[in-house]
């Protein structure tokens, strides 16, 4: 089957997710993620993308990211995973790919959906059994969102923004959005979306987004369509 075009329209946001070849390790070190952050820093500053949330596992990254124009995302990943890697190659003395083809990416809705996928990215430690707290996993956005670290890379999202009206209560309002984990419904929906390239949000919000875009963003299910039954009596 065809690959659907990729869509990264201004002022959307996008949860973006990039693995390992086969889930390959992609940082074995620690010097490995800050190369990548740095980067990271660089060419979202240079193709003007807003990232508001990350998190580095060691064989996947996810961003929670607003590109300022259209494209902007599809340009900072390429020219990110190139540079990436390259060093890696270098480092560890290997050739060949590193990532597991393109990147994945979804459209996000703001309103209701937005924060959510902010907390899916930053438990995704804790998840993985790797910490009890996302507080204590360094590389992750949750020092910045929970607790106001200050970091050139973090541009907060509206959404963020309107939980208080001070950062201390942003940062207070945001950490109680962890005291319960998301539901099986909600963790099905975000996984669903991004890996399938399918918008998260509302139908309303899908319908507008495939009306201003030309393009499907709603999941298809597989198999053929069922017969409407017709009444012979």
């Amino acid at each position: 089957m065809a690959r659907l075009p990729r869509l990264g329209p201004a002022g959307i946001p996008q949860h973006v997710i990039q693995r390992g070849n086969n889930r390959q390790v992609c940082f074995c070190s620690e010097q490995d993620m800050i190369a990548y952050v740095g980067w990271l820093k660089q060419y979202s500053k240079s193709f003007g993308v807003q990232v508001h949330a990350w998190v580095l596992m060691t064989n996947h990254v996810h961003l929670l990211v607003t590109p300022l124009s259209d494209g902007a995302v599809s340009k900072m990943m390429q020219a990110l995973g190139r540079i990436y890697v390259r060093y890696f190659n270098r480092e560890y003395r290997r050739s060949g790919t590193l990532w597991e083809g393109r990147y994945k990416s979804c459209l996000v809705e703001s309103e209701g959906y937005l924060l959510q996928c902010y907390r899916y990215i930053e438990l995704n430690p804790v998840n993985a059994n790797m910490v009890a707290d996302p507080g204590e996993y360094y590389w992750s956005s949750y020092a910045c969102n929970g607790f106001g670290k200050v970091s050139s890379l973090i541009t907060p999202h509206p959404e963020y923004l309107a939980l208080g009206r001070s950062p201390k209560e942003r940062c207070e309002q945001y950490r109680a959005l962890f005291s319960y984990h998301l539901d099986g419904p909600a963790l099905e929906e975000i996984r669903t979306s991004v890996n399938k390239g399918m918008a998260l949000g509302s139908l309303r919000f899908k319908e507008e987004v495939e009306r201003q875009h030309a393009r499907r963003v709603t999941d298809v299910p597989i198999g053929r369509p069922r017969k409407s039954i017709v009444n012979t009596n």
